[in-house]
């Protein structure tokens, strides 16, 4: 394991990277001790999770955000095959055993991150013993429609990369649900400049696929494992009523609101967020 060159984050939180599959796997962490916290991005990168791992760590825990690979700051690049659920959550599990994880470890997801959490916890490569989504993916509630159209492979062969910059520039300002910096949106924006980075958000776009989260729905319904759903309630795109739902059916299910956040609630109320996921995760 290797520190890359840290990023301009509030101390302590580092940028890591550990190799899977031969290649560099980039991570957020904060702490250097305590439960290990797996938290997962979907169609942004490990920056979604940025605001509430100081506070994670403070609490006891150490919380990995991890870059998926050909995402964020990680290395690679994702394929229409690598870049499905069932793929995501195998590399995860692998970066979980390149980390050193051993035995039962709690998993957070976000958006599309959410899907792979629901998948490892039904998978049995490693044993998940809580899982936290926040404003994630259920059910048929995804793919929305910014993600939806890059399915179309004429839409993707003929996207230029500025087209694709400003798509993603779009959803990334809707997401925040709060006034932003240029400076700001261009940090969120970086990683999608890189043409490698580019290619393997459309592979994940298009790879986006409601069957899923509706197979792991049966499994779910058995599963005895302690859940938490954090979520935003003003989220255009995974609306609070799927939350609701997933509560209502899925037993051990516990649903925090996060009154006026958006997609992303840990840039609206990270304090609030962090506070529930710490209770969840330390209890």
């Amino acid at each position: 394991m290797s520190e890359d060159h840290p990023e301009a984050h509030p101390a302590p939180v580092r940028r890591l990277r550990v190799d899977v599959d031969q290649r560099p796997a980039s991570y957020l962490t904060a702490g250097e001790r305590g439960p290990i916290v797996l938290l997962l991005h979907g169609t942004y990168w490990s920056r979604v999770w940025q605001p509430v791992l100081p506070d994670l760590a403070a609490a006891g825990l150490r919380p990995v955000a991890v870059d998926l690979p050909g995402l964020g700051r990680s290395g690679g690049e994702l394929t229409p095959d690598t870049a499905t659920v069932p793929a995501l959550a195998a590399w995860v599990a692998r970066f979980a055993a390149a980390l050193g994880v051993a035995g039962p470890v709690a998993v957070a997801g976000h958006d599309i991150g959410g899907a792979i959490a629901q998948h490892l916890l039904i998978d049995d490569r490693i044993e998940v013993n809580r899982l936290a989504l926040v404003n994630s993916v259920t059910y048929d509630s995804w793919p929305v429609p910014a993600v939806a159209r890059f399915r179309d492979p004429a839409v993707v062969a003929s996207i230029t990369p500025d087209e694709l910059l400003a798509a993603r520039g779009q959803a990334v300002t809707t997401a925040l649900a709060r006034p932003a910096s240029e400076a700001e949106i261009a940090e969120y924006l970086d990683p999608w400049t890189d043409p490698r980075v580019a290619r393997s958000w459309l592979a994940l776009a298009g790879a986006a696929d409601a069957r899923y989260t509706l197979d792991l729905v049966p499994a779910l319904r058995g599963s005895n494992t302690p859940k938490l759903l954090v979520w935003g309630e003003d989220d255009g795109f995974q609306q609070i009523r799927f939350a609701e739902r997933f509560a209502a059916e899925i037993p051990r299910t516990t649903l925090v609101r996060i009154p006026g956040a958006g997609h992303i609630p840990m840039e609206n109320d990270p304090s609030a967020v962090a506070r529930a996921l710490i209770e969840f995760f330390v209890s």
